[in-house]
C-alpha cells in the first residue's frame, strides 16, 4: 500500500503542504534558503551550528520577513553558545526548533514550555525512544548515508527507518541518502512520516555554500565520500586532500588529540563557506553522486514532490 497524505502527520504538525524538509545544514542554511523552501511548500530550517548569537537573531528575522509560513531552527546541542542561542529562540518566538548532537532531554522541556515544537535527530532506535520519552514531538532517523556529523553505529537509513518505526509512536522522519521522489517514496514505505534532506538543497541557489563546493558536489561520483574522524566526531566528508589525511592519520592510529590538532578550527568553514577543496572540511551525503545540476530551491521542492508523485501512481 502506498503511503496516504491525506492525514499525514508532519505536515498537520508543522503546518506545511508537502512532508519535505530542508536539513539545517551548517555553512548552508540561511535564510535566504529557508525562506525559500518554506515558500515553496516544505519546511524550511536554519543551521544555526555554525552562526553567533548575533548572526542567529538576524537570519531568525530576515526569515520572518521573507516568509510567513512555517520554519526552524536547527540547534546542535553541543554547541558552545547554546544557551544564548535558546534564549534568542524562545524571544524571537521561533515555532519550531530541530535538537542534534546531544541529550533531548536537557533542552526539551524548556522549549515545550516557551511553545516550541521539538524535533530531535537521531541514529539508533535507542535514542529515538529517548527523544520520545525525552518528550520530542518528532524525530529525524539519519542513517549512515547522511553527510555532516552522523551515527557511529554506521546504520544505514533502509534498515534504521523500519527499526525506529517499530520502537516509537511519534511521527518520524527519515534522513540520509535522500534526493529524489522516489527516494522519498521508499523512505514513507519503510515508515516515515516525511524527509529531511540536505545534500540536495546544498546545490541550490540560495544556499550560502560556496560556488566551489557546489561545483564540487556536482562532479562527484559514487565512492566519492567517506565517513571519518569516527573517534572524534563522526563525519562524512567528500575525498579531498584534508580527508585523505585524515584517513592515513586514522590507519596510523591517530589518537583522539592528534586527530583534534588535524581538524583545528574552522575547518568546515574554509571548505564550505569559502571554497578551499584543498584543506577544507567538505561535508555532504553519499547522494550527492545524484545531483548533477544548482536549482533555486522552490524548483527543488517541486522537483522532489513531481517525482514522488509520479512515483505513487507508477511505483514499479
Amino acid at each position: 500500500m502506498l503511503p496516504s497524505l491525506t492525514n499525514n502527520r508532519i505536515t498537520q504538525l508543522f503546518k506545511i503542504q508537502y512532508p519535505i524538509i530542508q536539513a539545517g545544514m551548517i555553512w548552508a542554511s540561511g535564510w535566504r534558503l529557508a525562506s525559500a523552501v518554506s515558500n515553496a511548500g516544505g519546511l524550511g530550517i536554519l543551521g544555526a551550528g555554525s552562526m553567533y548569537p548575533s548572526v542567529l537573531r538576524e537570519q531568525i528575522q530576515k526569515t520572518k520577513a521573507a516568509t510567513t509560513k512555517s520554519f526552524a531552527v536547527n540547534l546542535p546541542l553541543i554547541y558552545p553558545n547554546i544557551q544564548e542561542h535558546l534564549q534568542i529562540i524562545i524571544e524571537e518566538k521561533v515555532p519550531i526548533v530541530f535538537t542534534s548532537a546531544g541529550n533531548p532531554k536537557t533542552y526539551t522541556s524548556l522549549l515545550k514550555e516557551a511553545g516550541i515544537i521539538v524535533v530531535h535527530v537521531v541514529s539508533s532506535s535507542l535514542f529515538a525512544q529517548k527523544a520520545e520519552a525525552a518528550g520530542c514531538d518528532a524525530v529525524v532517523a539519519e542513517g549512515f548515508e547522511a553527510g555532516g556529523h552522523n551515527g557511529r553505529e554506521e546504520t544505514t537509513t533502509m534498515v534504521l527507518i523500519p527499526a525506529v518505526k517499530a520502537a516509537i509512536k511519534i511521527p518520524l522522519i527519515a534522513a540520509g541518502g535522500i534526493a529524489t521522489g522516489r527516494q522519498m517514496l521508499a523512505a514513507m514505505i519503510l515508515g516515515a512520516d516525511a524527509v529531511q534532506i540536505g545534500s540536495r538543497f546544498v546545490c541550490s541557489e540560495e544556499a550560502s555554500s560556496h560556488a566551489a563546493f557546489k561545483e564540487a558536489i556536482l562532479a562527484s561520483k559514487e565512492g566519492d565520500t567517506q565517513l571519518s574522524l569516527k573517534k572524534l566526531v563522526p563525519v562524512r566528508l567528500l575525498k579531498n586532500p584534508f580527508a585523505q589525511a585524515v584517513q592515513q592519520a586514522e590507519k596510523n592510529g591517530a589518537s583522539v588529540e592528534e586527530l583534534a590538532t588535524i581538524l583545528g578550527k574552522s575547518r568546515a568553514k574554509k571548505g564550505m563557506f569559502e571554497g578551499d577543496l584543498q584543506e577544507g572540511e567538505l561535508e555532504i551525503g553519499q547522494v550527492a553522486a545524484l545531483i548533477h545540476e544548482i536549482k533555486p530551491a522552490a524548483a527543488i521542492v517541486a522537483e522532489i514532490w513531481n517525482d514522488f508523485t509520479a512515483a505513487c501512481s507508477n511505483p514499479f
